[in-house]
Order: structure tokens, then sequence, then C-alpha cells
């Protein structure tokens, strides 16, 4: 009888702790999505604390916005802490967290553009994280992004990263000066010819009819004309680029022309972070942009202003843009684990859904457009949809082994086009030359 007495109390005590690591935390979202499992490693007896690196590279207060979300997940994982470490633009936080790598002391997750997949495999520096998405559901789980967000997260059958901060390049255009020029405010242009058309309409004294930003993200834009006029830049494994066609030669001189010939934008380098400002303050009438701008054109303009696909030649095209989650190898297996609960949180589709709404950037889950918040959100600001729906027609960001040689390569000859240094036949030659002696060893 005592044996079974023992029994029956040691089941009892099973069952009452069982009932308790069921409970969800009290403070949860109702919809949050985070799951049981995130809950179960949340009640574990030791401490473990991430360092973020995190960038912006868009207008806005953002740094609260992430800070503000890490302080929710430590809430409801209260023995994981996140201490986010704003570190620059996307081009420092790269130099940091190679910094980091190369010194042993990597960050423990970090948001970096998911082009720098190659570059951080080819330093050793990254874990795939097929483990973590197999006790989500695998490719059910994986399925939920968007397949354009996901070609810069993939090579070689292995999931290396998760999509973020994720962004399409779209054209916004004032309303109002559409008007003014007998232009339809209910309607972008559609293709190359009809922008360069309403470009000269819109250019008057103080005033461009466009802007495409040339610093820093100059080869990204390059890639929306090579995307419309039929093929993208380089190779699924990082191995090869196209620089040197026919078909980026008539886009480049396209690019070009607007111009030098046909003068309806500034000449030689237009900073990226001028041109946003330049939309807001009405001297220019149209932008290329990131859609990471969105909130913050929003917010600012004092002007009704639309948002359109950008123009097409052969097709619409733009290539995908923005930041991805990386967890780091050099780091304990408790951390790696820690920072797949905070990289799952930070895009459960609930989040997904505010995130876009906070800052411009594409929802990167399709099931984050089906929440009641984003189809408000829509119903009332529709040109929040623009991106998303572009997406049908996107294509994965340039991204190589040696990339950052390869973007330079080709980033230099572009500006030195814009500026009048070289043609684009020339300049493409060039590019193409000194990528292909950057990727060698990668094809021997």
């Amino acid at each position: 009888m005592r044996s079974f007495a023992s029994k029956m109390i040691c089941t009892s005590l099973c069952l009452m702790m069982m009932a308790a690591c069921a409970k969800p935390a009290a403070n949860a979202p109702a919809a949050s999505g985070t799951g049981s499992k995130a809950e179960t490693s949340a009640k574990s007896d030791e401490k473990v604390e991430l360092t973020f690196y995190y960038p912006i590279a868009v207008g806005g207060p953002l740094t609260e916005t992430i800070e503000g979300m890490a302080k929710e997940f430590t809430k409801l994982h209260p023995n994981i802490t996140v201490k986010p470490v704003y570190t620059g633009s996307y081009a420092d936080t790269t130099v940091k967290t190679q910094a980091g790598v190369q010194s042993k002391t990597p960050p423990d997750v970090a948001v970096l553009l998911s082009t720098e997949l190659f570059s951080l495999l080819d330093m050793n520096a990254i874990i795939p994280l097929d483990e973590f998405v197999a006790k989500e559901g695998g490719d059910k789980y994986l399925s939920d992004f968007y397949p354009a967000f996901m070609a810069n997260s993939q090579t070689g059958g292995k999931t290396y990263s998760i999509p973020f901060q994720r962004s399409t390049i779209v054209l916004y255009y004032n309303k109002q000066m559409f008007k003014a020029a007998g232009l339809d405010p209910d309607k972008s242009p559609q293709t190359w010819t009809e922008l360069r058309d309403h470009a000269k309409k819109l250019t008057k004294d103080g005033t461009w009819g466009l802007e495409i930003p040339v610093s820093g993200f100059s080869y990204w834009m390059l890639q929306t004309f090579a995307l419309q006029n039929g093929k993208n830049l380089m190779t699924q494994d990082g191995k090869k680029v196209m620089f040197d066609t026919p078909e980026n030669v008539e886009g480049l001189q396209y690019w070009s022309d607007l111009a030098m010939k046909d003068k309806v934008m500034p000449q030689g380098v237009t900073e990226w972070g001028t041109v946003p400002s330049d939309f807001l303050e009405g001297k220019t009438a149209m932008m290329y942009h990131t859609t990471g701008n969105l909130s913050n054109v929003k917010k600012n303009a004092k002007f009704d202003f639309g948002v359109g696909f950008l123009p097409k030649n052969k097709s619409f095209g733009s290539p995908t843009g923005g930041g991805n989650f990386y967890i780091f190898k050099d780091i304990d297996k408790k951390k790696q684990e820690a920072a797949w609960q905070f990289v799952k949180f930070m895009t459960e589709t609930e989040r997904a859904a505010q995130w876009s709404i906070d800052t411009g950037y594409v929802a990167v889950k399709k099931s984050a457009y089906e929440t009641e918040r984003m189809k408000k959100y829509a119903a009332e600001f529709p040109q929040a949809l623009v991106a998303r729906d572009q997406l049908q027609y996107a294509a994965a960001e340039l991204s190589t082994h040696n990339n950052g040689k390869v973007t330079k390569a080709i980033s230099d000859q572009v500006q030195a086009v814009l500026t009048g240094g070289t043609t684009p036949a020339e300049a493409l030659k060039k590019a193409q030359e000194e990528a292909d002696k950057a990727l060698a060893p990668f094809n021997k």
C-alpha cells in the first residue's frame, strides 16, 4: 500500500508540474504564435544573455521600435535577456560583425544584409538553421515566408538566415505635382518610356522629375534595370556574375540618359539619404527608394503621394533588399537556442504585421497580411500593399562569394558612368573583368 500510495503521489506531482509548465505566460499576446516551445524554453532556470546587433538604413525612430520589441521578448522569456546594440548602417554593422568573428567575440544574433550570406559562410561564421526549422514544421514553417525573400536565405539545400526587415524598391510620386503637370495622379508610369515622358513634364525650375540614389546601393538600382530587361546579375550559387550583357548595357544607358541626355534628374552621385529628403521637400516629383522608407514618407509628407511598381521594359522587376537574422557559430549552444527563440519571436505573424505598419518594410510572412491589424491598415493606406504585390516580379539581391569586392566592382563602374567618366559598355566590361577575378578562387 505504501508503494502504491507513493506512486500515486509521484504521479500527481508530475501531472501538477506538467500543467504548470503548459500554462502560458500571463502577458503573452493573444495571437502571438510564439508557441509552447518558446514558453517552455523560457522556464529554464539558467539565465542567458544575448548580444543583438542591428542596423538602421531608413528614416524614422526605429531604434525605439527594436528596443521595445526586445523588452517585450524578455518579458515573455524572463530567463533570456536581449541586449540590442545599434551598430549604424548595414555597412557599419557588417564591419563590426566581421571584427567580432575574427576576434572570436561575435554577436549572438544579428540583422545583416541578406546578401552577406556567402561572405559569412566563407568566414565560417554562421550556423545553418535547419535543425531549428525542422522543430517548427520544416518546409511548412518556411512556406509562410515569401519565396522572393527566401532566395537570399538559402544555398546548398540549407537555410542560413530568416527574413526580417525586407524590402523591394518602389516608385514614390507626388500626386499634387502630377495634377499640376496634367498627369493622372492615381496612376504611376508603367514603362521606361512613360517614366521618361512623365519626368520631362515634371522637371521644372527647382524641381527634378525623378531622383534615383546612387551612393551605397548603386548595384541595387542597376539590378532594377537588369531585371526589367530580362535577367538577374548573378547565379544562385554566388559563383558567377553576368554584368557585361547587351541587356545590362541598355539598362545602364537608359539610366544614364535620364540625367545626361534627358536632364530630368541630377547628374553625378546622388546620396541615398538625400533622395527621400528631396522628395519630402518637393525638390523631386518622383523617386526610386526602398519601401522601408514608406512610414517615414507617410509621416512627414505634407502632400498626397502615391506608390507604384517600378516601370517595366520587358517585364516588371525589382531586387529584394534589406536584412535577415543570422545566428553565430562560436557561441554556446544554449545561446544559439535562445537566439532562435528570439528570431522566431521577432518574425512571428502578428509582429511581422506590426513591424511592417511601424516601418514600411514588407511583412515577410504571407499570414501577416491576413491579420486583422494589417487588413485594417491596408484598407486605410493601400500604398502599403504595393511592395508586397510587386514581390511576384522580384528576385534575389546581388549576392556572391567575395561579395564586397564584387559589389564594389559594379558600383564603382555605375558611378563612373553617371558622373560622365565612361560609357555603359566600357564600364560593364571592366566590372565583369574585376568580378571574374574576385570570383576565380571559387570556380576552380
